[in-house]
């Protein structure tokens, strides 16, 4: 009987579809709303230390293959958001919840997941890969060794599986394999592409950061390069997340080594039953095809 599911760090997801970070995730009721769309777990908006107003406006543009965001990681601070979180587990009891978080150090990054914790979250996600929020993400995950160290820091600090999101780096696989040998449980790949936009009409850059987050079907090419090249040098498991659209996407992530699949523009393109979309359409393509369980599709491009 074909059946749709998957476990990752030791996390089970049914479906083995997963609302990406920063994507509906700050409120209670935003993520109540989201797993009533269609989604087997959810990924929280990142989280720092303290309250962060992110960037000027506009922070959002579309384009004809995605979008780019340069919202800065805004949010309430840890304390407050774990009030949010208490709401959403009065609500919900079966459906794992991943908390992200953000900070610039590896001490920051292990005082904020022992918090996070606390909250009853399931497992740590470590943004270490957004690209518009100087000296946060990206700058840190680019670095194997810096990377590596934040997650031996985090893993000391609490007991729960740790997931290391990378950016869409031309060594992913090398970055991969630090975080590994450092303990983490799991690695999301990819987070956004650093992009830009320049309005001719004004001449000076679109957003009010100038710089953004590229998401969408634009970056997929991307993500499955950086999906396929980490499932060659890694044992843990993959959460391949960049332009999943469909559920013809979802299996090409699949096939290319990911155990699970994060989503978030798709719900801009599909709306917010996105998610249910998408697993039908993996299913079907699943029964054409007489395949039974989604283990037997993960990494097959690799043979």
């Amino acid at each position: 009987m074909l059946t749709l599911h998957s476990k990752v760090a030791g996390l089970h997801f049914e479906p083995p579809l997963i609302l990406a970070s920063g994507i509906l995730g700050q409120t209670s009721s935003s993520m109540f709303i989201s797993l009533k769309g269609g989604f087997g777990g959810i990924v929280t908006k990142s989280t720092g230390l303290e309250p962060r107003e992110g960037h000027q406006n506009p922070t959002m543009l579309e384009l004809d293959t995605g979008l780019i965001n340069a919202m800065g990681l805004p949010n309430q601070g840890v304390d407050i958001f774990k009030e949010e979180l208490k709401e959403l587990f009065q609500m919900v009891d079966d459906v794992p919840i991943i908390g992200s978080i953000f900070a610039s150090d590896e001490e920051q990054f292990a005082q904020l997941a022992a918090s996070m914790e606390e909250s009853g979250v399931h497992a740590i996600e470590l943004n270490l890969s957004c690209p518009h929020a100087k000296g946060y993400g990206a700058a840190l995950g680019n670095d194997p060794e810096m990377a590596g160290t934040i997650v031996l820091n985090v893993s000391e600090s609490v007991n729960l599986p740790v997931l290391a999101k990378l950016p869409p780096a031309d060594n992913i696989a090398e970055i991969a394999l630090a975080v590994q040998g450092a303990g983490a449980d799991g690695i999301v790949a990819v987070n956004t592409l650093k992009a830009m936009a320049i309005d001719v009409e004004t001449r000076k850059p679109f957003l009010g950061n100038k710089v953004g987050g590229y998401s969408g079907p634009g970056i997929k090419p991307v993500g499955l390069r950086c999906v396929y090249e980490t499932y060659s040098e890694v044992d843990i498991p993959i959460i391949g997340c960049g332009g999943i659209n469909t559920g013809r996407d979802a299996l090409e992530y699949v096939l290319a080594g990911a155990s699970a699949l994060e989503i978030g523009s798709a719900i801009y393109y599909r709306g917010k039953k996105a998610p249910s979309k998408i697993s039908n359409e993996m299913m079907e393509i699943m029964a054409q095809e007489g395949i039974d369980t989604l283990e037997e599709l993960i990494g097959v491009a690799h043979d």
